[in-house]
């Protein structure tokens, strides 16, 4: 993961890795992996967050966009249906990226809990 942020334009290197700060701040546990040819972290056997830097924005994967609790927070920002993209001229918006994190770890765990119940039936 390292060398893929050192690789980067000194304006998304700073971005990538204030979204990987966020990442092991809130999910210290999470482990750190290149996945699809970027930076991921996944958790118990999962991912849990992807992202990726650009020459004009950094994105992060999957985005929520669906999801009616962020529907208005990430209209304001540019991506694909579980993409988000922050402009590099722009400070990162870390409360709604904390959000995200948040968000993507109670799916992580969610999803847990399902297969352990259906290991015990």
């Amino acid at each position: 993961m390292k060398d893929y942020i050192s690789s980067l334009p000194v304006k998304a290197r700073k971005h990538m890795l204030q979204i990987r700060d966020l990442v092991k701040t809130l999910v210290p546990e999470a482990e750190e992996t290149l996945s699809y040819g970027m930076p991921a972290f996944n958790l118990n056997g999962h991912y849990l967050i992807y992202f990726g830097g650009y020459r004009d924005f950094v994105s992060l994967y999957p985005a929520p966009r669906n999801n009616p609790a962020f529907k208005e927070e990430i209209s304001a920002f540019a991506g694909g249906k579980g993409t988000i993209r922050f402009p590099l001229n722009k400070a990162l918006p870390i409360r709604l990226i904390q959000k995200i994190i948040r968000f993507r770890l109670e799916e992580n765990s969610n999803s847990v809990r399902k297969k352990r119940a259906a290991k015990k039936t």
